[in-house]
């Protein structure tokens, strides 16, 4: 269980860094004005989202509930839990609103300013404060 809980802290390391990093990208990109730039984010966005961010995200997942059915009932009962979920079932929409996004930037239709994008970049950090919060302290 100490391995399995080991690797799910670590997918959900790489997912973070990656939700992190790709909206900063997005905010970089919405402020380029040259085609190199907007090439070169074009592919950064691309690899960063597929390559790390999407398979961290699954691995998190998974590990995720291989955790949870080592003592279901315990998480089931739990309301801190219950919570928990919710948050990441949010930052599951937000990582497929970032594959939106990584898509629009790609066929060059991106509408919004790189401010948008500012604020778009602190959706995860309020997340992960409330899923941490949630997992260490369990307040109910």
């Amino acid at each position: 269980m100490l391995w399995v809980k080991a690797f799910h802290i670590i997918a959900v390391i790489c997912w973070f860094a990656a939700l992190f990093y790709l909206p900063r990208l997005f905010v970089y990109h919405a402020m380029s004005e040259d085609e190199i730039s907007r090439e070169r984010f074009k592919v950064m966005e691309r690899k960063l989202y597929r390559g790390i961010g999407t398979p961290s995200m699954l691995l998190t997942l998974v590990l995720g509930f291989w955790l949870v059915s080592y003592n279901h009932d315990y998480y089931e009962a739990s309301a801190w839990f219950h919570a928990k979920l919710t948050l990441v079932a949010l930052l599951v929409i937000y990582h497929f609103l970032c594959g939106r996004m990584v898509k629009t930037f790609a066929a060059d239709a991106n509408t919004r300013s790189h401010v948008y994008y500012r604020w778009f970049n602190e959706v995860p950090v309020l997340m992960l404060v409330g899923i941490v919060v949630l997992v260490v302290v369990r307040p109910f």
